[in-house]
């Protein structure tokens, strides 16, 4: 097999494992492993091979995990839609328990349940706002 075919069999390896464990690393070293490929399709010799590799892999490390690990912890005040009422604080107008109830969120009334079985707010309660699933708020 071909230099620069182990490379990008080395890369496609990474690039799975970089999706099953999304750690932000083996993403950046499957580069690495590309320039590598890169650098073998070329008919550089092996030495040239693994310092494309090296160099790609600590570039990409320091360029881009920075970016990649801003953009997966996106703060709650970008948050848009049903997802930006996690965490807020609601006033329950109805009952709540495991069957249902309701409650006041920013001035909207919306249909909730227990977030913990068994766990029951009367009306007046003030709750938090633990997940949103479809219409209901889990509180």
């Amino acid at each position: 097999m071909p230099e620069w075919a182990v490379w990008l069999v080395l890369a496609a390896l990474l690039g799975v494992a970089e999706v099953l464990t999304l750690t932000f690393f083996l993403g950046a070293v499957a580069l690495g492993a590309v320039l590598a490929a890169a650098a073998a399709a070329a008919g550089l010799n092996l030495l040239f091979q693994l310092v494309a590799f090296v160099l790609g892999s600590v570039l990409s490390l320091w360029l881009l995990r920075p970016i990649a690990r801003r953009h997966v912890h996106t703060p709650p005040a970008i948050r848009t839609g049903a997802a930006a009422l996690v965490g807020k604080r609601a006033v329950v107008v109805q009952r709540v328990d495991d069957h249902g109830g309701r409650v006041r969120i920013e001035g909207e009334e919306w249909s909730a349940r227990a977030f913990f079985d068994g766990h029951v707010m009367e009306e007046g309660a003030r709750v938090e706002v633990a997940k949103i699933e479809g219409a209901t708020a889990l509180v």
